[in-house]
């Protein structure tokens, strides 16, 4: 039965679970952007060279990246909230180690315990809240959680800046502590616990897994500083490929894979898993390139640049939740395809506009625009990808998604940067803005690509929820009838 739009009104335990969901992601996202800004300081501090100072965001990221499914991995067998929660505590107490740091090596070392962390948070996040919502209501929820997502994403570089220039560098971490711990009693007492299928972890797949996100990072990382065509960034790819293939070649022979790949036979997983690397590959390098633009290039200080990108935050944070609802009414497709164009459009924009003389109000439009853009499509990949997944398979196909995306936007940085220093360099604003221009004009092909991935989703009508044979079954869970059909969304009726 359809739940009413008018009539339906979300528990407090949906809402707690909404709300703390949407916290965490919140401090994991703020925690890879806060950084930028404070790292002229931090290197003052401590004395760190230019790799050091690298390595305080890549280590955050690799881990991050690398550890996405194993996190959901623990989740689906000892539990969704008690991982969630030990995640939290984790990500806290590596928090505390950041701030506490005396020397540079000690820093990279708590930061990847952080990332660590944070990728038991995230999927983990996501499976809670879409576990947590019937499927009507998960465009409505994931809405909201994209939109503080997305938000977290923006005031990073204003955050940084602004705490770095009243107090010292250290209360960037200092703040995590108090909001985690604060969260994990909360999480323990007012989210509901839930499972993936009870069956051993996978640990051949968990090592393959983990090998090849680490390699295909590595490389996407250090593209920039070793150079494409360097033997180290040849051989992570090559490694993390070859780790690709053997993980394919092992989930399809193993009784219970830690990633099934029948979820790849629904288009919606598959496109939605697409479109989302293609979407935070080109927004993740064009704002890596837009803050120092504006120090550059325009001569703003880090707190102004930090503000200046407010455009590309706040128009998703107050739009995503309406995106959310309207795709629980007209489906993901047309969201995903016009989200992605109006940011093919903002990204060229800004690629045209990219001079030294250029005034910022020129750029709030573009920004807007393409800010209108993301709050549409994301929150529409993500139900394409999450929300029509059988229960049991919430988990894994939260941690795909998640990987996806930190994929996408190692692989975008790494794009830009390497379109930006082909054609322009640090040497003067105007070479600045002769490489901004190429790496902006990359990222509105990107997101062209995503609106391409989002054109191949089935339409609404022909969507159904991807089950496994036999499914497993759920206590608690009051799903549609349909969960239990063991159709994949493309299979055709009758």
């Amino acid at each position: 039965m359809t739940i009413s739009q008018e009539r339906w009104r979300a528990t407090p335990a949906q809402r707690w679970t909404l709300a703390l969901s949407a916290l965490a992601s919140f401090i994991v996202v703020l925690d890879m952007l806060v950084v930028a800004t404070a790292l002229s300081a931090i290197q003052r501090d401590l004395g760190a060279s230019l790799a050091d100072l690298e390595w305080t965001v890549n280590a955050y990221t690799l881990s991050f990246a690398v550890l996405l499914m194993t996190g959901a991995a623990l989740g689906d067998r000892y539990g969704r909230v008690r991982m969630f929660a030990a995640g939290l505590a984790l990500f806290a107490v590596a928090s505390a180690a950041c701030a506490l740091a005396t020397g540079v090596g000690t820093l990279v070392a708590a930061r990847t315990v952080q990332g660590a962390a944070a990728a038991m948070i995230m999927p983990l996040a996501l499976a809670l809240l879409n576990g947590a919502f019937p499927p009507e209501r998960r465009g409505w929820a994931t809405g909201i959680y994209g939109s503080v997502t997305g938000l977290a994403a923006i005031l990073g570089p204003v955050l940084g800046g602004a705490v770095t220039e009243a107090a010292t560098w250290q209360w960037i971490f200092w703040l995590n502590v108090p909001v985690g711990l604060l969260a994990v009693p909360l999480v323990l007492t007012r989210v509901a616990e839930s499972r993936g299928p009870a069956a051993a972890l996978d640990l051949p797949g968990l090592a393959l897994a983990a090998g090849a996100a680490f390699g295909l990072t590595w490389g996407l990382v250090r593209a920039g500083t070793a150079g494409w065509g360097s033997a180290e960034t040849l051989t992570a790819l090559a490694a993390g490929a070859v780790l690709g293939v053997a993980f394919v070649a092992w989930a399809l022979r193993a009784k219970a894979p830690m990633l099934p790949l029948r979820l790849f036979r629904s288009r919606a997983f598959s496109a939605g898993n697409a479109v989302i690397f293609f979407l935070n590959a080109a927004l993740t390098g064009a704002i890596f390139f837009t803050a120092q633009l504006h120090q550059v290039a325009l001569g703003a200080g880090p707190l102004e640049a930090g503000l200046r990108l407010l455009p590309w935050g706040i128009v998703p944070f107050l739009i995503a939740p309406r995106a959310g609802a309207l795709a629980d009414r007209i489906g993901e497709r047309p969201l995903i395809v016009a989200g992605n164009l109006l940011m093919t459009a903002g990204m060229g924009w800004l690629a045209l506009l990219a001079d030294p003389e250029a005034g910022y109000l020129s750029m709030v439009v573009p920004m807007a625009l393409g800010g209108l853009g993301f709050s549409l499509a994301v929150p529409a990949a993500t139900m394409a990808v999450v929300s029509r997944v059988a229960p049991p398979d919430i988990g894994r196909a939260s941690g795909t998604f998640s990987t996806t995306r930190q994929l996408g936007g190692a692989f975008g940085i790494a794009i830009l940067g390497a379109a930006f220093a082909a054609a322009g360099g640090y040497a003067s604003p105007r070479a600045f803005t002769d490489g901004y221009a190429v790496a902006l004009a990359c990222a509105s092909a990107l997101t062209l690509a995503g609106a391409v991935a989002g054109a191949l989703l089935p339409p609404r009508a022909r969507q159904r929820i991807a089950a496994p044979a036999g499914p497993p079954r759920v206590p608690g869970y009051a799903g549609s009838a349909r969960h239990a059909t063991g159709r994949s969304e493309d299979a055709p009726e009758g």
